[in-house]
């Protein structure tokens, strides 16, 4: 005795993954797109990089 066939396409069950599984969303891409041109760019030279006025202190010290 064997199933009757079914009409349609099965539905998607909860042990099936979408066919895009494994692939970044376009806003993830570009995200990363955007940090990535950041940590590329030239620093700006007026940037207070946060030493807190030690290097100006190290000089001092000389």
């Amino acid at each position: 005795m064997s199933a009757p066939t079914p009409a349609g396409p099965s539905p998607d069950g909860p042990g099936l993954q979408r066919p895009d599984f494994g692939r970044p969303s376009p806003a993830l891409l570009e995200r990363a797109v955007r940090g990535y041109a950041r940590f590329l760019a030239d620093p700006d030279p007026d940037a207070d990089r946060g030493d807190h006025g030690q290097a100006a202190d190290a000089a001092s010290l000389r």
